[in-house]
């Protein structure tokens, strides 16, 4: 929550920044942007510090990043100090993007799996919730002062974070890797619903993992071909056809994410809502507080229905109802752009209606699902850095979005830019409707079935749906049969 807290300062942080640092359109998109940039860093790292000191204390060494970098931001007395914080707290994003997920999927029963994992989102979007009323909270005080105390405020919920973690387990899947088979017992019969699931959810990892069956003992030696060795020739040079399938869908998920204009939109909401009609900065910022309440329900709606419906059907609906979002916001701004000397009333409606449907349709679907899908798919052993290259994807075009969207909106207007956005998301419709399998309620280790082949993943679509519809469905405790 700390981390993404961030998005939300930033979109009202910087009207004072730019104000008090006397910065030009250009240092404000890039100080807004960069910490993406910066983030790959953490991403990059954080796979393999996972793998080797665990996924919990990696949440926890994220966390210390950034109330460090938040402190720095915030008794930042220019702006290369302001930057050098950036850089620290985009270093704990990058941590975090990739473990909170990876952590709380390894750590659930299939059956609610959806529902846990996102909650990430959900911290996420009460993060840039806090973030929107703190702008609120602090805007009447002195510009060399409010935007200092915004900015500083995410140190307090990565204290939080990094303490209430400890209080949690480790993930079971990680333990078995490094054969801990004793403490993975203990974890999984505190996770699972009954003993039985803790024993069938133990002896599929261990068969992940090429431990025998038979062996019981509390430590264990785990066979070298199920270390995690060789990671990167896995994934990228010698793939199998469904470890290349799983890679090609996870990064198309994070490209679409993102260069579907989320970020623009979050980051410099209060310009947008002004080139809508709402003139003051106070009022701005009071519709910023309105979208941020409305992601928040609405992704609060959606961890219930993740492993109800299932995570390809709230994922097209969701990118389809974004294309069609950012289409009535571009006609809208298009209005407004053409008639400057009096409001529009129907067109300023349409636009504001049009970015709080936007954030809504996001977070029933490409918000969480991201995050859900992505962290579930990959094998065990090629998880936490499968999940880093899809969080590094993330982050360079959430930092090439945010950068480049001011730029962008001088050259071919505001309303232009959101036409252009719109567009990827119809071409996101068309990748996920091609390639995107269903994996609702398959174990973590049973989903390499799922790719490889187009036909063999709509068949088990298919088949899915009929053991749905034959009441089939084993309770959380195994796979489905397909």
């Amino acid at each position: 929550m700390s981390t993404h807290a961030d998005i939300g300062v930033m979109s009202g942080a910087m009207l004072f920044i730019k104000a008090d640092l006397k910065l030009s359109d250009t240092q404000c998109g890039v100080l807004a942007g960069i910490l993406n940039i910066y983030s790959l860093i953490g991403a990059a790292a954080a796979g393999k510090t996972s793998d080797k000191i665990g996924r919990r204390y990696t949440i926890v060494f994220a966390a210390s990043i950034f109330f460090v970098g938040s402190l720095l931001m915030g008794f930042a007395n220019g702006y290369a100090f302001l930057m050098f914080g950036r850089f620290v707290a985009g270093i704990a994003v990058g941590y975090a993007m990739m473990i909170g997920p990876v952590y709380t999927a390894e750590i659930s029963p299939a059956s609610y799996r959806g529902f846990l994992t996102s909650f990430t989102e959900v911290f996420i979007n009460i993060g840039i919730l806090l973030g929107y009323v703190s702008n609120v909270a602090f805007s009447n005080l002195a510009t060399t002062l409010n935007w200092r105390l915004m900015v500083g405020a995410g140190a307090i919920p990565s204290v939080i974070l990094g303490v209430g973690v400890l209080a949690m387990p480790e993930s079971p899947r990680w333990l078995v890797m490094k054969g801990r088979l004793g403490e993975a017992k203990r974890v999984l019969g505190k996770v699972s619903e009954s003993q039985e699931e803790a024993e069938f959810r133990l002896a599929e990892i261990k068969e992940a993992a090429g431990i025998s069956a038979d062996v019981n003992d509390e430590i264990c030696v785990v066979p070298e071909k199920s270390q995690p060795k060789g990671v990167w020739s896995q994934l990228l040079l010698r793939p199998t056809p469904a470890v290349r399938h799983i890679l090609i869908v996870v990064l198309g998920l994070h490209f679409f994410q993102q260069a579907s204009g989320i970020d623009a939109l979050v980051l410099f909401s209060p310009k947008v809502f002004k080139k809508a009609g709402i003139q003051t900065t106070h009022q701005q910022l009071l519709a910023t507080v309105a979208m941020g309440v409305t992601k928040t329900v609405f992704i609060l709606v959606a961890t219930f229905f993740l492993d109800k419906v299932g995570r390809r059907p709230l994922v097209l609906s969701s990118i389809g109802g974004m294309a069609m979002c950012l289409l009535g916001l571009a006609i809208g701004l298009t209005v407004v752009d053409h008639n400057p000397d009096h409001r529009i009333q129907w067109a300023v409606a349409v636009s504001v209606f049009s970015v709080l449907a936007y954030v809504a349709v996001f977070s029933m679907g490409m918000g969480p699902m991201v995050y859900v899908y992505c962290s579930e798919v990959f094998p065990t052993k090629l998880r936490a850095q499968g999940c880093s290259m899809g969080i590094a994807v993330n982050r360079v075009m959430s930092g090439v979005v945010s950068m480049s969207f001011l730029p962008l909106a001088k050259a071919v207007t505001t309303e232009g830019s959101f036409f252009i956005y719109a567009g990827i998301a119809g071409a996101g419709f068309a990748f996920f409707f091609l390639l995107l399998p269903e994996t609702k309620c398959r174990t973590l280790e049973d989903m390499e079935k799922l790719f490889g082949s187009f036909i063999n993943w709509r068949t088990t679509l298919k088949e899915l749906k009929q053991n749905e519809s034959a009441g089939n469905r084993q309770d959380g405790k195994g796979p489905i049969d397909a």
